[in-house]
């Protein structure tokens, strides 16, 4: 008991002096991941709504996204090296980046495709029966009627790439995997502390945030 709270101390300690630097890690962090869930939801999204029109495509995009989430990460980071070397850009936040947004794909064109497609049969024909064009059928029923669904499948996929982005700081990403980086080298305790708690501190924001971004924009018919 006497050693954990030594420990905490010591911790409590270097945050109050070292503030600064794990807020601009922290900030970095948030950077690199957020720019990639955005990108992904660009891609994602709209990829799987298509694949909901085309089964025999869908299998194929899905088994691929799914072999991309097995890939270690470490490794994924290895084989972009030599291949943005070639843009001048083997290292860094690029490299960091383009693999966060592969690992989140499964995730959220999984979810997508599967929510758009499991709309139920009935709305879709009430939607076509007062006249509804396909883009109108899609933003006014579908889109809505799947929103849990699909909300369901970027926070996965951000909680994943908060977690992803701390081993991207071994390519020089930058962020929370520096401080936990160091303290391995270091063997200092406080480093890998303050890493290791700032990345679950911001992934449960993160994943409150987008709850009540979920609920703000799921239609209360489909809550209930």
């Amino acid at each position: 008991m006497n050693g954990f709270i030594e420990t905490l101390t010591k911790f409590l300690t270097y945050l109050s002096t070292n503030y600064d630097e794990v807020l601009a890690e922290t900030w970095t962090h948030t950077q690199l991941v957020g720019l990639a869930i955005i990108i992904s939801i660009a891609i994602g999204v709209p990829l799987g709504i298509y694949l909901s029109t085309n089964e025999q495509l869908a299998e194929t995009v899905i088994q691929i996204t799914s072999v991309i989430m097995t890939i270690p990460s470490i490794a994924l980071f290895g084989i972009m090296i030599p291949i943005l070397s070639t843009i001048g850009q083997g290292i860094g936040f690029v490299p960091a980046l383009i693999a966060l947004v592969l690992y989140s794909q499964l995730p959220i064109v999984r979810n997508t495709y599967v929510a758009i497609s499991n709309v139920d049969p009935n709305i879709k024909d009430a939607a076509i029966g007062i006249g509804m064009t396909p883009m109108q059928r899609l933003l006014k029923v579908e889109i809505p009627n799947a929103m849990p669904l699909i909300m369901a499948g970027v926070r996965q996929a951000t909680v994943l790439n908060i977690g992803i982005g701390a081993i991207a700081a071994y390519i020089g990403s930058g962020g929370l995997g520096s401080l936990i980086n160091q303290g391995i080298v270091r063997s200092n305790t406080n480093l890998i502390l303050a890493g290791a708690v700032f990345v679950s501190i911001l992934a449960i924001i993160a994943d409150l945030i987008l709850k009540y971004i979920q609920n703000r924009y799921t239609a209360k018919g489909v809550k209930n």
